[in-house]
């Protein structure tokens, strides 16, 4: 009995495992979307520019899906790279920027951005800022309590759709979380 043939069209994903990960993509591509959305209504209050990495700690995690994109992009950097020093993000080069902007997770799409987040048990809404976007770069601002909800980041919606891809491509199998640093390769 002959197999049935591929009908896919050519480049599309042929396993769950790169339909995931083409979907991280997509996902990546919307978020800096929203982001520069974002960014454009703040854009007299943002001072985040390439090389300001205030936001860009040690011990972020991300999902093992986020974390496979990023070894697929980076083998040699992963491999061979030195990690930057402890205290701020192993991504991170000599002068601040980011050594793997291309696939950056997605918290690093939105740091700096006023984010808000709602606590639904209590009816509450929450609202944070990086320190150094707090003051505005230019004229009066609003305090991050009266942007209006379009000027905010709300966090959620992009954190559940990186959990359903995470569980797509890992099952519970992978661990929920991976350290950044972590993917750097050990030297035994």
């Amino acid at each position: 009995m002959a197999s049935k043939p591929d009908t896919k069209a050519a480049g599309a994903p042929t396993n769950m495992a790169e339909l995931a990960k083409s979907e991280l993509a997509g996902l990546h591509a919307a978020i800096d979307t929203r982001a520069r959305e974002v960014a454009a209504k703040n854009k007299g209050r943002l001072h985040c520019e390439r090389g300001c990495s205030g936001c860009c700690v040690d011990d972020l995690t991300v999902f093992e899906v986020e974390a496979a994109r990023i070894r697929a992009a980076h083998p040699e950097l992963l491999k061979s790279g030195v990690p930057h020093a402890a205290g701020a993000c192993a991504f991170l080069d000599s002068e601040g920027a980011c050594r793997v902007y291309d696939v950056r997770p997605y918290v690093c799409r939105t740091q700096g951005l006023p984010l808000r987040w709602l606590e639904l048990e209590h009816g509450l809404e929450h609202r944070d800022i990086c320190v150094l976007n707090d003051e505005p770069v230019v004229g009066p601002w609003p305090t991050i309590v009266d942007l209006p909800i379009e000027a905010c980041w709300t966090l959620g919606p992009a954190e559940e759709r990186l959990s359903q891809l995470q569980r797509e491509l890992c099952g519970d199998e992978a661990p929920a979380r991976v350290k950044l640093r972590d993917l750097f390769s050990r030297l035994d």
